[in-house]
């Protein structure tokens, strides 16, 4: 009995989560124009209606280029940064560190702000790169956070002892230290690809033409809602999930491994 109190508790707590998914997700399935009750369905007339749409799809591919793109620069310099402040005696490395990090106490709007006044300044015209570009700004330091916290003094004995036996700090990096780090190098992608794929707010100030795929819905949000927009939505929310689903399970079997 005393369990119940806390059983409806979390039934609400994860109501109030995915309820409004759930509801999302079932009227991208109906099959009139108009998304409310009573459910018509089900049918698949406005993913097949969304995959006919060239905008869509271009913003699509473009949400694609961006997140994998700027995910893999962010990896590659918050790794650098890491194993710099881990395994190097810099001056004010505390103080470095707390740079790094920053961002991520900061409003993406802000961000998206002093991005674009930069991008201005330096007459860097509005496009993908730029797009690539804040994300990696909010992602790089994610990245450092996740690499840096998984470097421990195991690793740097394995590290001491591949140097010992002859081996060029290149081929340390790559030949024991990307290995060792595998799991934490792997989370770090993925997850800026998850914050990538949605991301709003940077997509949307500094680009022009070439858009992303958040910045299409929003496009499209503002002539009203229809099962259209709710089957993107219910798109964007099941890739999302199935890129942190496959994360957690090589992450976990290579744990268990």
């Amino acid at each position: 009995m005393r369990n119940i109190p806390a059983l409806i508790y979390s039934l609400a707590i994860y109501g109030f989560i995915y309820l409004p998914v759930a509801v999302l997700v079932l009227f991208s399935f109906q099959e009139s124009r108009v998304p409310i009750p009573p459910f018509n369905g089900p049918s698949l007339k406005w993913y097949a209606a969304l995959m006919a749409d060239t905008r869509v799809t271009d913003a699509l591919l473009n949400s694609v280029i961006v997140a994998f793109a700027s995910s893999a620069v962010s990896v590659v310099l918050g790794f650098l940064a890491a194993y710099a402040l881990a395994r190097h005696k810099v001056r004010f490395g505390g103080v470095l560190q707390a740079l790094l990090t920053a961002p991520l106490t900061v409003s993406y709007l802000i961000i998206a702000m002093g991005l674009l006044i930069t991008f201005n300044n330096l007459g860097i015209p509005k496009s993908l790169l730029t797009i690539g570009i804040g994300h990696v700004v909010i992602n790089m330091p994610l990245c450092f956070a996740i690499i840096f916290s998984q470097m421990g003094a195991h690793q740097a004995n394995m590290e001491r002892a591949a140097r010992d036996l002859g081996a060029a700090e290149w081929q340390v990096i790559l030949m024991v230290s990307v290995p060792l780090l595998w799991p934490a190098l792997f989370a770090a992608f993925f997850l800026s690809v998850t914050f990538s794929w949605d991301e709003f707010i940077i997509a949307f100030l500094v680009s022009r033409f070439d858009v992303t795929l958040p910045v299409e819905i929003w496009s499209m949000l503002r002539t009203g809602l229809n099962p259209k927009t709710n089957a993107v939505g219910s798109f964007v929310f099941l890739v999302s999930v199935v890129v942190v689903l496959a994360a957690d399970l090589i992450l976990f079997r290579k744990k268990k491994a």
